[in-house]
């Protein structure tokens, strides 16, 4: 199996569903995979559903957890986000030569734990009555790979250990608000929380991984540059508090946490 242009192919598929089942498939196979160039991409990436209807992030509707309504928007929020990093890890894995055949594996392995992640929420959002679609959400994951196309050590720092590893700081103040509900459905979402919270763990440590790899094959200094590239590509400003636990184990250095703490990153 040509691994990159499998990945690609369901980087194609339009329904989650479909995705799902093929980022699957290729996992299945694995000990098959051969790692040659694929063609390039000649119809829109990624594919996805025409629903959500996809807004402006600040026009995303606030919604209280402490409503059965509002709880299913939160779901679907983190389904959204969930689906888009189906998206992310494929793309990782057909758009950039060169690379040694672990960073493909790599990402090929975020892209199978993020279907399941996806499906997992998405059979919650059903049990509360909903379904992926059925709620607004905006783009801002995908709009960071699209500006990093081009840079993949530009990608490797602002998606995964940067937009990905919002996670890692929002899930415990979710689940902590998810408890103080209390409904089935409330804690029900903390469990499958802890299972997505302990594997974006991994996620954000292989891009901490291959970001430093990177670097250090181009000379660069990892802290330094991770300040030129959040300016070069307006990465959006990261506000306290960290997870800062959660980010060690993902393998962020003593400096870049206490950077973070002390100056944030500008816009």
């Amino acid at each position: 199996m040509e691994l990159r242009r499998q990945a690609l192919q369901a980087l194609q598929l339009v329904t989650p569903a479909a995705k799902c089942e093929a980022v699957q498939a290729i996992w299945s196979a694995r000990q098959a995979w051969t790692f040659g160039l694929p063609q390039p991409a000649d119809d829109t990436i990624p594919g996805r559903p025409a629903l959500p209807r996809l807004i402006p992030p600040g026009e995303v509707p606030r919604r209280t957890p402490f409503t059965p309504e509002g709880r299913a928007a939160l779901v679907h929020a983190i389904c959204h986000i969930e689906f888009n990093a189906i998206n992310l890890a494929l793309d990782a894995v057909w758009r950039f030569d060169g690379m040694p055949e672990g960073f493909y594996r790599d990402w090929m392995r975020v892209a199978h734990e993020e279907a399941q992640h996806f499906e997992l929420l998405h059979h919650q959002l059903q049990a509360m009555g909903h379904s992926y679609g059925d709620f607004e959400a905006h783009d801002g994951l995908w709009e960071m790979c699209e500006k990093t196309a081009g840079d993949i050590t530009a990608r490797m720092a602002l998606v995964p250990r940067t937009l990905e590893a919002r996670g890692l700081d929002a899930t415990p103040l979710i689940q902590a608000r998810l408890r103080k509900v209390g409904t089935p459905d409330a804690l029900r979402t903390v469990d499958i929380l802890d299972v997505i919270l302990r594997e974006e763990i991994g996620h954000v440590a292989i891009g901490n991984r291959w970001y430093r790899w990177l670097c250090e094959r181009q000379g660069l200094a990892p802290v330094a540059h991770y300040k030129v590239l959040v300016q070069r590509h307006r990465a959006p400003r990261l506000r306290p508090p960290f997870n800062t636990v959660a980010r060690e184990a993902a393998g962020f250095s003593a400096e870049e946490i206490a950077y973070l703490a002390g100056d944030g990153v500008s816009d």
